[in-house]
C-alpha cells in the first residue's frame, strides 16, 4: 500500500491504515502450528460441522410447516447455494493456507477494519452456535430420562425468571462444553480423533435411517391425498431453501484448518467437495424418507425421525437415532470449538488482537490460551442463556463471513500479488533516464534478429501491439481498449474492480431491501417498486460487466473458482437476500456487537497491527560512496521510503586505502 505523503491529511492517512492489506510470506507452509491434518480428516471435520442436530430437527420442522415433501427440492436448491459460497472458500484455502477462514481471506483482499470485523462477528457466532449445540444436547439427552435434570435443577439449586435468560442455569450443557474444551487443547490429533469417531457413528446411522426408511415407504405420502408434492408452492419451496441454506454452514472448518493441514493445495478443495456432497446427499435422502414414512402434516417437528418410526411400530429404532443425533451434535459442537480458537489466534498473530491469544502451547501446537477462554466463554452463554435466546441470535455473521468472502475472491483475482519478497525487491531510488528513441530505431526480437523500424507509425503499431501483449491483472481486457480506453485506462490495476465491487454490494442489498420491504413496510406503489428494483438490477448487472472486462489472474496453480465474477457474484446476491430476512432483533445484536468490537480495534488493534508496524520500517536501502581526501572510501547507507524520499539517518562505514584498492 502506498504511504501518505507529508502534506496529507489525517484523515486520508487515518482511511489508509483502516484499508491496508495484509502482506503474504513467500513461504505461506511454515507456521507454528502442526501440520499434520490429511484430506480425510478434513473432510470428515466438514461432515461434521454440517451433519448435526438440523438433520433429526430441521428437516421435520421445514416439511411440516414450511414446504412438505417438496423439502427435497428445498435442501437440493440450498446445497446448490452452499456450493457457490463453498467454491470462493476453497480457492482461498488452496492459495492461502492460514489459519483464519474468512478473516483472512479478507485481510489480504478487502483491509484490516473489514477483516477484522468479519472476524469479530465470526467469533461470536461460533460461540453462540456452540452454545446452542451444547443446549441442544443437554435438552436431547434430558428429555429421554422425563426431564429429571431441568426438575432437579429448578428444585433443589435455582430459578430464575428473567428476560433472554433461561428459567434455570444449564449445569449440563456447560459442563458438556467444558469437557470438549479439554479434548481440543489436547492438541489437533485428538480432536481429529474425536471427530472420526462421531462422525463414522453419525454416518452409520444415517445409514440405516436410509435403508430402513426406504423399506417402510409409502408413495402415497406424496399423492394428492395427502395434500400433494408442494402444498406451498414455489414461495414455500423458496421459503424453506433459505431455511435449509443454514443445515450447510458448517463447511468453513475445513477453511479454519488450512494452516494444519499437510497438503493444503490439494486436500481443501477435494474435502470442501466431499464434505459438502455428502452432507447434501444425507439432507435430501433423509427428507425424502421421512415424508414417504408417514404423511408429512403430521410429523412432529421436535423429533421427527423418531416419532416416524415410533408410527410404524418400530419404537427401537427411536434409540438409534438418538445415538446418532447426539454424535451429530456432538460433531457440531467440536467443529466450533474447533474454529472459534483459531480465528482468534489469527487475529491475535496480526496484532489486532490481544497478544496474549496468539501463544501456541510447544507440546501441542494448539492455541491453548485462545482454546481456555473462549470455551469458558461458550460454557458460560450455554450456561444461563435459553437455546431460543442463542438460535435467534445466529446467522448474520456467517451470511456477512460468506458475502466479504465472495467479494474477496474478485478483488483478489483482479489485484496484483503483494509478498513480503514482491515488497523487498529494491528498485533503484534514482533511475537514469533512457534516451528517447529516434524515429529509425533497431531492437532486438525474441528471436535474436534486428528489426528496423521503416517509419514512425510502424513505430507506433508496433509499440501498441506490444502494449496489449503485456495486460497486466487488475487492467482493462486489450480487446475492451477502443472502447472503454478513454473511460478506466488511467485508474491503477484493480481500481476499477474494486469500486464496481462495492457498488455490486450497495446495488444488492438495495435490490434484496426493495424486493423485501417495498410493498409491505414501505407500502411504495406499484410502478415505483418496478422501477426501483430495475434500476438497482441494472446497476448490479453494469457493475457486473464492467468487473468483467478486467483481466484476472491466470497463472495460478491451485484451485480456483470457476465463472468469475458471475459466482461470486450469484453468493453476494444470495446472501444479502438471506440477511434481509433475519429478525429485527438479529440485527439489534449485531449492531451492539460491532460496536463493542470497533472499541476494541480503535483502542487497541489499529495500534498493535503488524502491517501497520511494519509501514513504519524503511522498505528499501540505498548505498552512496564518497572517496575522502586521505584515500579512505566512505559509504553511507540511507533509507528509502516508498515514496521516494530518502531518510535524512545514515551510517558510515569508512574502509581503508588498502581495501578499496583491494576491491577494484
Amino acid at each position: 500500500m502506498a504511504t501518505c505523503p507529508r502534506g496529507c491529511t489525517p484523515v486520508v492517512r487515518l482511511c489508509q491504515k483502516l484499508n491496508r492489506l495484509k502482506t503474504l510470506d513467500e513461504d505461506m507452509m511454515t507456521t507454528s502450528l502442526k501440520r499434520c491434518l490429511s484430506t480425510l480428516d478434513l473432510t470428515l471435520l466438514g461432515v461434521g460441522g454440517m451433519v448435526g442436530s438440523g438433520l433429526y430437527v430441521l428437516t421435520g420442522t421445514v416439511a411440516k410447516d414450511i414446504v412438505g415433501p417438496a423439502v427435497v427440492i428445498s435442501f437440493l436448491l440450498a446445497g446448490i447455494a452452499s456450493l457457490l459460497a463453498a467454491f470462493c472458500y476453497a480457492e482461498f484455502g488452496a492459495r492461502i493456507p492460514r489459519t483464519g477462514s474468512a478473516y483472512m481471506f479478507t485481510y489480504v483482499s478487502m483491509g484490516e477494519i473489514w477483516a477484522f470485523l468479519i472476524g469479530w462477528n465470526v467469533i461470536l457466532e461460533n460461540m453462540i452456535g456452540g452454545a446452542a449445540v451444547a443446549r441442544a444436547w443437554s435438552g436431547y439427552l434430558d428429555s429421554i430420562f422425563n426431564h429429571r435434570i431441568q426438575n432437579f435443577t429448578e428444585t433443589h439449586i435455582i430459578q430464575w425468571n428473567t428476560p433472554f435468560l433461561a428459567h434455570y442455569p444449564d449445569i449440563l450443557a456447560a459442563g458438556i462444553v467444558i469437557v470438549a474444551t479439554l479434548f481440543i487443547s489436547f492438541g489437533v490429533q485428538v480432536s481429529s480423533y474425536l471427530n472420526h469417531i462421531f462422525s463414522v457413528i453419525s454416518l452409520c446411522v444415517i445409514v440405516f435411517i436410509l435403508v430402513f426408511g426406504f423399506m417402510l415407504a409409502d408413495p402415497v405420502n406424496w399423492s394428492q391425498k395427502e395434500g400433494g408434492f408442494a402444498p406451498f408452492g414455489i414461495s414455500g419451496i423458496l421459503s424453506g431453501s433459505a431455511t435449509c441454506f443454514f443445515a450447510f454452514v458448517g463447511f468453513d472448518v475445513i477453511a479454519s484448518s488450512t494452516e494444519e493441514t499437510k497438503n493444503p493445495q490439494k486436500a481443501v478443495p477435494i474435502a470442501t467437495a466431499i464434505a459438502l456432497g455428502l452432507a447434501a446427499t444425507a439432507y435430501i435422502l433423509v427428507s425424502t424418507v421421512l415424508t414417504l414414512m408417514v404423511p408429512w402434516h403430521t410429523l412432529d417437528p421436535n423429533s421427527a425421525l423418531a416419532d416416524a418410526f415410533f408410527r410404524r411400530g418400530y419404537s427401537w429404532a427411536g434409540v438409534v437415532v438418538a445415538v446418532g443425533s447426539i454424535c451429530g451434535m456432538n460433531t457440531v459442537l467440536l467443529s466450533n470449538l474447533f474454529s472459534l480458537p483459531r480465528i482468534v489466534y489469527a487475529m491475535a498473530e496480526d496484532g489486532l488482537f490481544f497478544s496474549l491469544f496468539a501463544r501456541v502451547n510447544p507440546v501441542t501446537k494448539v492455541p491453548v490460551n485462545a482454546i481456555l477462554m473462549f470455551g469458558v466463554l461458550m460454557a458460560l452463554l450455554s450456561l444461563i442463556f435459553d437455546l431460543e435466546a442463542l438460535v435467534q441470535f445466529l446467522s448474520i455473521g456467517t451470511l456477512l463471513a460468506y458475502t466479504f468472502v465472495a467479494a474477496s475472491i474478485i478483488v483478489l483475482r483482479h489485484q496484483p500479488e503483494k509478498t513480503k519478497g514482491a515488497a523487498s525487491t529494491s528498485p533503484n531510488p534514482n533511475p537514469d533516464p533512457e534516451p528517447a528513441p529516434t524515429e529509425s530505431q533497431t531492437i532486438m526480437e525474441d528471436s535474436g534478429e534486428l528489426k528496423q523500424y521503416e517509419s514512425f507509425s510502424d513505430k507506433l503499431q508496433l509499440v501498441d501491439m506490444q502494449t496489449r501483449e503485456r495486460r497486466g491483472v487488475g487492467q482493462l481486457k486489450a480487446c475492451f481498449e477502443p472502447y472503454l480506453g478513454r473511460l478506466l485506462g488511467g485508474f491503477g490495476a484493480g481500481e476499477v474492480v474494486a469500486f464496481c465491487v462495492t457498488a455490486m454490494i450497495v446495488s444488492a442489498v438495495s435490490f434484496c431491501a426493495v424486493l423485501e420491504f417495498g410493498t409491505n413496510q414501505l407500502h411504495l406503489p406499484v410502478w415505483s417498486f418496478a422501477l426501483l428494483l430495475l434500476i438497482f438490477s441494472l446497476a448490479y448487472i453494469l457493475s457486473l460487466a464492467l468487473i468483467w472486462v478486467h483481466e484476472q489472474r491466470s497463472d495460478s496453480k491451485t484451485f480456483q473458482v470457476p465463472l468469475v465474477p458471475l459466482i461470486p457474484a450469484a453468493s453476494i446476491l444470495f446472501n444479502v437476500f438471506l440477511m434481509m430476512k433475519l429478525s429485527k432483533l438479529t440485527w439489534v445484536r449485531f449492531i451492539v456487537w460491532l460496536t463493542i468490537g470497533l472499541f476494541v480495534y480503535f483502542g487497541y488493534g489499529v495500534w498493535h497491527s503488524k502491517e501497520g508496524l511494519r509501514g513504519l520500517q524503511p522498505t528499501d536501502m540505498a548505498a552512496r560512496y564518497v572517496v575522502l581526501p586521505s584515500g579512505s572510501l566512505v559509504e553511507t547507507v540511507q533509507s528509502v521510503q516508498p515514496n521516494g524520499q530518502v531518510d535524512s539517518s545514515h551510517q558510515n562505514h569508512i574502509f581503508p586505502e588498502e581495501e578499496q584498492r583491494g576491491k577494484r
